[in-house]
């Protein structure tokens, strides 16, 4: 009878819970034995059999000042879960995303179980700053699965651990490739119809106040150049209350139809002429899905202050992917409600702009194919990483 696999896993928000979820659900479908599963995560990890250490939303924090105020707090979990883990003794580790947290549980646990294979979900962006962190991580990982394919070289030319692109899970969500079918069935209104424009102002509450307003202002100058507009903003649980406050204080022919619940969210991708996004993994699974967006972002004082040691040249995950821009992007002082209109007016129609945008996403969408789901993939390199670091030991 095969043993028990005991898998310490932590995830510090809900993408990286959906990635870890799919590995294990993989991972079970190719180990014989049972799986136990112990650390941080949410939902999806806990379908899986995960009792999670602590409710993970705690770690969904964003921006320096955020992560100042906070650290007390997040010392004692990073202590909590590495200790933790330590006592279960467990047969691997897998650390997903969220790196100021997960990559420091990970240090501790190795100096204390230095033999324990650790295997990094989703590549840290040493490519945009901080490369330093790449020759750093090869004392506590032992391979990184990349969601992005320029970033196994990347590793290599900085002298981090081996490195495999595994795919991105938006690439093979059925939901985003249900979306981007229906848009290519759907025409674009006929000149003089209302248009419909999506507004993503983030799913956390610091992108959400400072983008709001702008996002006011660049919703009534469309709608006073051209007509009544509908807008629609799908937003997460936790916010809804914030934003539904804010919203209520937008002129009545400009105020969004708000909706939490995922169908809501789909729909609207399908439904939207174009997109105005906070900067983040949206803009992927817009671009994904088929929708021409611009991507805006206002950041706290002190990343501001830090921004001149960012070394990429775009913050936009399609025009890393692409190596050219393919989505506009407009950054604290100049998210002006003058751009944002002019762009959802190119955007929203057919234009030379959105037709170059939309040939700019089917070669993003041909760069992240694979032939093996990212899931799988995953499970495959982590088991064989196991089976190294029993041999060698």
């Amino acid at each position: 009878m095969t043993a028990t696999l005991k898998v310490a896993v932590i995830a510090g928000e809900v993408s990286g819970d959906l990635l870890g979820a799919d590995l294990i659900r993989s991972l079970k479908a190719r180990y014989d034995g049972s799986i136990e599963l112990i650390g941080v995560g949410g939902e999806a990890l806990e379908v899986q059999g995960l009792v999670s250490l602590f409710d993970y939303s705690e770690l969904s924090i964003m921006g320096f000042t955020q992560v100042l105020k906070k650290l007390p707090k997040l010392i004692s979990r990073i202590n909590q879960t590495a200790q933790a883990i330590i006592a279960a003794r467990p047969d691997v580790l897998l650390i997903i995303d969220s790196p100021d947290f997960t990559h420091r549980v990970a240090k501790k646990v190795r100096k204390q179980l230095p033999h324990l294979p650790v295997v990094n979900y989703v590549c840290p962006s040493v490519w945009a700053w901080k490369e330093y962190r790449a020759t750093a991580m090869l004392s506590y990982v032992d391979h990184v699965l990349a969601l992005l394919p320029f970033e196994p070289e990347a590793m290599r030319r900085l002298g981090g651990p081996p490195t495999t692109f595994v795919g991105h899970r938006l690439s093979v969500d059925h939901d985003v490739l249900s979306v981007r079918q229906r848009r290519v069935e759907r025409p674009l209104p006929a000149n003089g119809e209302p248009k419909t424009i999506l507004l993503l102002p983030g799913s956390r509450s610091t992108e959400t106040t400072r983008l709001m307003e702008p996002f006011q202002e660049a919703a009534k100058a469309y709608v006073e150049r051209n007509g009544p507009t509908r807008f629609l903003l799908p937003t997460v649980p936790r916010q809804e209350a914030r934003i539904r406050e804010l919203a209520a204080a937008w002129p009545q022919e400009i105020r969004p139809e708000i909706g939490i619940d995922p169908a809501f969210k789909w729909n609207a991708f399908v439904a939207a002429d174009a997109a105005i996004a906070a900067s983040g993994t949206v803009i992927l699974e817009l671009a994904l899905a088929g929708v021409p967006t611009i991507s805006v972002y206002k950041t706290d004082w002190i990343f501001t202050m830090l921004s001149k040691r960012v070394k990429t040249w775009t913050g936009a995950l399609p025009n890393l992917i692409a190596d050219y821009v393919v989505v506009p992007e407009y950054f604290n002082e100049v998210v002006r409600a003058g751009s944002m209109l002019r762009w959802a007016e190119r955007l929203s129609s057919d234009t030379t702009e959105r037709r170059a945008m939309l040939e700019g996403y089917a070669l993003v969408q041909e760069r992240l194919r694979t032939d093996v789901p990212p899931g799988e993939t995953g499970a495959l390199i982590l088991l064989d990483v196991l089976n190294s670091r029993r041999q060698q030991g």
